[in-house]
């Protein structure tokens, strides 16, 4: 029963890992395909994995840009960076993503939470 439940739980970490970078990359793709003409920017995405019926993950991810023109969110400047003093850091974008079990989620001795962060170049 031990060995079955270690089993599950490394499972189950090895998912949100994955889970964590296939966010990050649909995080890059969502910047990429967003129109910021007006000045707003993607801030945040929340899904749900494997569906919204009967998720096992929630991921959680949060965008914050260094020296793109955004207007800031709800966060207010936390979601813009523009204190910057070097070029290379200009477009830039700052993508925190958290994955975690849900409640419902059976087999686990206790819940999985992970966190990835990543600086990216949109």
């Amino acid at each position: 029963a031990e060995t079955t439940k270690r089993t599950s739980n490394i499972y189950f970490q090895e998912q949100a890992h994955l889970l964590a970078k296939s966010a990050t990359e649909f995080a890059l793709l969502s910047i990429s395909g967003h129109d910021r003409s007006g000045g707003t920017c993607v801030q945040q995405i929340t899904s749900r994995f494997p569906d919204d019926t009967n998720p096992i993950y929630t991921v959680d991810t949060t965008i914050r840009y260094i020296g793109l023109d955004c207007t800031p969110g709800a966060g207010g400047a936390a979601d813009f960076i523009d204190t910057i003093t070097t070029p290379e850091s200009n477009g830039t974008a700052l993508i925190d993503v958290y994955v975690t079990t849900t409640a419902a989620t059976n087999g686990l001795s206790e819940p999985v939470r992970f966190h990835r962060r990543t600086l990216q170049k949109p």
